[in-house]
């Protein structure tokens, strides 16, 4: 489970998206526009953000709103985003594990 758990941040763009939500709450337009992805992927990674947990919808009228469920996740985020920092050296150097796309 713990794989798994993880295994969903580990997407940039499903990453982007997450800290994109964080604060506040964005329509699916909102965040096809921050992120840079056409609107089926974005759609894609959301739902799978939703699959997990990590993020809730709300549907009004013919639009769809994401927002963070639990500030933990934040938590979880902000402390990965400065361990990363502490670690980009490390994290560069590291052949075990490629950027995607490589």
């Amino acid at each position: 489970m713990m794989a798994k758990f993880f295994r969903a941040l580990g997407d940039p763009a499903r990453l982007r998206l997450l800290e994109f939500l964080l604060h506040e709450e964005h329509a699916v337009g909102e965040c096809v526009t921050h992120i840079g992805l056409s609107q089926g992927r974005v759609s894609s990674h959301l739902a799978c953000l939703s699959d997990c947990g990590y993020v809730q919808l709300r549907r009004q009228g013919r639009f769809a709103y994401y927002r963070v469920t639990d500030p933990r996740v934040a938590e979880l985020v902000l402390l990965a985003r400065s361990l990363a920092a502490d670690n980009a050296a490390a994290l560069a150097a590291c052949m075990r594990i490629t950027a995607p796309n490589a």
